[in-house]
């Protein structure tokens, strides 16, 4: 049998002028940043995720977005024009040896974990990493959190250690776990003489 054509998306039969709903991935702008901090606040105030306890507001998150676009990336995950979770990276740390890692994050709305976002955004922010230059991105969990080890497993990370109470929220100490997975090529190994080209 021959291959079928491609199919055009069709309009919603309910209403002929709305475009047909689809995950978009694109990258964040400044108006994104009021979703974004929406997106995030529930896992600042009611969850050990992450260890942030103050939600930042909406100019925090605007900054936030353009300091991850100048260096690394910020990605949105966009649902019938609503935006509904977000990855974005940055220096695993600030020593300039490190310059060629990177760490990275993914959020989803609460209704819309388990559903394919997250390795839909990962996807997308690996592959704008490794084109930027990066050789490695890292990925923290607070333990436990099982679902987010499902996800960077998927996504070939491998884990490398566990950071043992590391961090105190809600009165009580957590573990942190360390992914790592290679973006391109490794970095020369000892006596390569040049530095490898620096990310754009």
């Amino acid at each position: 049998m021959p291959d079928l054509p491609d199919l055009p998306d069709l309009p919603d039969p309910l209403d002929p002028l709305k475009p047909p709903a689809r995950n978009l991935v694109r990258d964040a702008t400044p108006d994104d940043a009021a979703a974004c901090a929406a997106i995030y606040a529930p896992y600042v105030t009611g969850t050990t995720v992450t260890f942030e306890t103050e939600p930042p507001d909406v100019v925090e998150m605007a900054g936030r977005i353009a300091k991850a676009q100048a260096r690394h990336a910020f990605l949105v995950l966009e649902d019938a024009g609503e935006v509904v979770g977000y990855a974005y990276a940055g220096p695993f740390k600030e020593r300039a040896a490190y310059r060629w890692s990177c760490e990275v994050s993914v959020y989803l709305a609460a209704d819309r974990r388990g559903r394919g976002g997250g390795r839909r955004l990962y996807e997308a922010l690996l592959e704008r990493l490794t084109a930027r230059g990066y050789r490695m991105a890292a990925a923290g969990m607070t333990q436990p959190n099982e679902a987010s080890g499902r996800l960077h497993a998927a996504m070939g990370f491998e884990t490398v250690g566990t950071y043992r109470d590391i961090g105190w929220k809600f009165g009580s100490s957590h573990d942190v776990a360390w992914v790592q997975r290679p973006l391109g090529d490794p970095l020369p190994s000892a006596h390569a003489g040049e530095d490898p080209p620096e990310p754009t």
